[in-house]
């Protein structure tokens, strides 16, 4: 990773800046490209305590193994919602 120091100069970026303190923000190019602007603080204590919720951690590799997909239609049915 690699840290750049942003110019006071920089008014456009400094007002992003100000906007991601507030929250996250997602930078999308024009060809779609899409990067996250987090407040480092926040995003570092929230991923460290993220990664320590054993039973999250446990959910979500569970998942990660899953192979088989539901369909809409299926997920409404299971749900109980009707179109």
């Amino acid at each position: 990773m690699k840290t750049i120091t942003v110019s006071k100069r920089a008014k456009t970026l400094q007002t992003i800046l100000a906007k991601a303190c507030q929250d996250n923000i997602i930078l999308q190019t024009p060809e779609g490209r899409e990067f996250l602007l987090v407040e480092l603080n926040d995003f570092d204590q929230e991923l460290q305590l993220t990664r320590q919720h054993q039973e999250l951690m446990a959910f979500l590799e569970s998942r990660a193994k899953q192979t088989r997909t539901v369909s809409l239609a299926e997920a409404k049915l299971q749900l109980g919602l009707n179109d």
